[in-house]
């Protein structure tokens, strides 16, 4: 009976690994949406967002960057996920280039609309910032089709880790991330304590209430394919509120 067990713990754990590469296969293949755009060609109006990034041009992320429909955004588990997106299917506005942008933001939907909004579920739309917009179609058409696929960030420097809060409750921003660049899961360890579960807030914002002020800080970070970097004593032992500390990057 033993040995039954184990054959079908190994099926299973098999099973499991063919899913998810089968997804990871998935998300890597041409799929079609729309793209509209949003801000200025400046990119004033494409800063914070709802994935808790600030400001994206100091960040790294620049203006390449664009806010997902809910069918992509998944409540904010898609934010930093890179996209390579290309106009087709239409001669009058499709410019010959693509892009590849960054997931900022959230496009909310208007169910009070629900045939004139194009972030409505269960469409899959991009609201790009108007530079990331002009480069694939003509600005006067407004709203083009695409076809898009999930590609590896490739970001400058290492990730970053934000660290804001209080003494009582650490809130963790972690942005510039490569690789998949879509973080989903974070742990922290003081110099005086063993590795700490975190969980999400909001966007890529990660908390705990563990008590680590005054120790010197580590974080484990692991992107969506499943890849993890440990970032030994990242924040020093007098490290601030409000500092920006910078860890290992995932390689593109």
């Amino acid at each position: 009976m033993a040995g039954g067990g184990s054959i079908r713990v190994i099926m299973l754990l098999g099973l499991c690994l063919v899913s998810r590469t089968a997804s990871l296969q998935a998300e890597q293949e041409w799929n079609v949406a729309h793209a509209t755009f949003y801000g200025d060609m400046q990119g004033t109006e494409t800063m914070m967002g709802a994935c808790g990034y600030g400001n994206l041009l100091e960040q790294g992320y620049g203006l390449e960057t664009t806010a997902l429909s809910t069918a992509l955004f998944n409540g904010g588990l898609t934010c930093g996920a890179c996209y390579e997106i290309r106009c087709y299917d239409s001669a009058q506005w499709c410019l010959n280039e693509t892009v590849v942008v960054t997931a900022t933001n959230f496009c909310p939907p208007n169910y009070r609309k629900p045939e004139g909004n194009w972030c409505n579920p269960p469409r899959r739309h991009f609201d790009l910032s108007q530079p990331m917009f002009r480069r694939i179609a003509v600005y006067r058409a407004g709203i083009v089709p695409v076809i898009y696929k999930r590609v590896p960030c490739r970001k400058y420097g290492g990730l970053k880790i934000e660290i804001m809060g209080n003494p009582n409750w650490i809130l963790v921003l972690v942005y510039n991330v490569g690789g998949a660049g879509h973080v989903i899961n974070v742990k922290i360890k003081g110099s005086s304590t063993a590795w700490i579960q975190m969980s999400r807030n909001w966007g890529q914002n990660w908390q705990t209430a563990a008590q680590v002020v005054g120790q010197s800080l580590s974080f484990q970070v692991t992107t969506s394919d499943g890849k993890m970097v440990q970032s030994d004593d990242v924040a020093p032992g007098d490290w601030k509120f409000g500092g920006v500390y910078e860890g290992i990057q995932f390689p593109s």
